[in-house]
């Protein structure tokens, strides 16, 4: 009688498992997770792919694609087929990962640089990231970067906003990328007063357009230095009850002026927040990276401190939350880094 060879079913804690022990990809949790480590908004779940993905044979895979509707397409030829959207969002969140290990590898005057000739590359153009590295930086930094952009497009950053920005931003932006600010603590109170009572006239008596063409406004802003700048902010607020930033709402781009000028983490909370809402737009999203990357040696406590102040929830926490795999630990590897410092 002809012995029947026999395939061994080994079940340990609901999972099935081969005859040599490996896993079998049965299980709804497993195809949950699955999905789940494609379906992030920031990076990918890598080691679950991995685990789960070597031991799927063909059958596992049809099964995954059919009970997986939002990310596979029923076809005309009888095929479960890629969505293209997801599928190219896809491959933008398996470099998140890579993008921001050269980020942190980059010299930061090379890094900025880039970065300035993104801000005006993109549609529509990322004001708020040129007054970022105008006013966040101290003018050393600055004028790495002002040196870097030079040698690697052969024009200045002046030249380039000039030409790519008009009205009111060009008055503004050209202003704050020229300017090489006194770093030092010495500033004068009773002029202090003054152009504190020069900027409340215009805020409060002033439109909207009015204040933009206001020359004492931009010369005040573009050119003083922070610690003055920071004593003005001071001054406004016991002089009119209100803060400057505040008052400036209605222009945005005045607005993000004064906060990375007097208050950066500020600024970099709320930018924080917004690259991990529920919608981010591809740039707000790309923001997670940068003020992590450039902040991480500068003042990453800071912007913690504020950021768990005013959104109630600790900023790592917040990011194991949001994003996956290697991307969310290099990001909660750095913010530790930074709140060690």
């Amino acid at each position: 009688m002809t012995e029947r060879k026999k395939t061994t079913i080994f079940v340990r804690r609901g999972k099935k498992l081969n005859k040599e022990g490996e896993k079998i990809m049965t299980s709804r949790e497993e195809c949950e997770a699955l999905r789940k480590a494609f379906s992030g908004t920031h990076g990918v779940e890598e080691k679950s792919m991995l685990e789960i993905l070597v031991k799927c044979n063909p059958a596992d895979l049809t099964t995954f694609r059919k009970k997986s509707p939002y990310i596979f397409l029923d076809d005309e030829c009888c095929f479960e087929k890629w969505d293209p959207f997801l599928m190219k969002s896809l491959e933008i969140e398996f470099m998140r990962f890579q993008r921001a290990v050269i980020q942190r590898t980059m010299h930061p005057w090379e890094r900025d640089a880039l970065l300035v000739r993104k801000s005006l590359d993109e549609k529509p153009p990322l004001y708020n990231l040129l007054i970022e590295l105008a006013c966040t930086r101290t003018s050393d930094e600055f004028l790495g970067a002002w040196k870097a952009f030079q040698c690697l497009y052969s024009k200045s950053v002046e030249e380039f906003v000039a030409v790519r920005v008009e009205g009111f931003q060009r008055r503004l932006l050209v202003a704050l990328v020229s300017t090489y600010r006194y770093e030092g603590m010495r500033i004068d109170e009773a002029t202090i007063k003054l152009e504190c009572q020069k900027l409340g006239r215009a805020i409060k008596t002033e439109k909207k357009n009015e204040i933009e063409k206001d020359a004492e406004v931009l010369r005040i802003l573009t050119t003083r230095s922070k610690h003055y700048l920071k004593t003005i902010h001071k001054c406004y607020k016991e002089s009119y009850d209100s803060n400057l930033e505040e008052d400036l709402d209605d222009i945005q781009m005045l607005r993000d002026t004064v906060n990375c000028l007097c208050a950066p983490p500020i600024y970099f909370s709320k930018i924080l927040v917004t690259a991990m809402s529920v919608c981010p737009t591809v740039q707000e999203k790309e923001a997670l990276t940068r003020v992590i990357v450039t902040r991480t040696d500068v003042d990453m406590k800071d912007i913690a401190e504020e950021f768990n102040r005013k959104y109630g929830a600790p900023l790592i926490e917040r990011i194991k939350a949001a994003a996956l795999g290697n991307y969310r630990d290099f990001l909660v590897t750095l913010v530790k880094r930074g709140m060690a410092n």
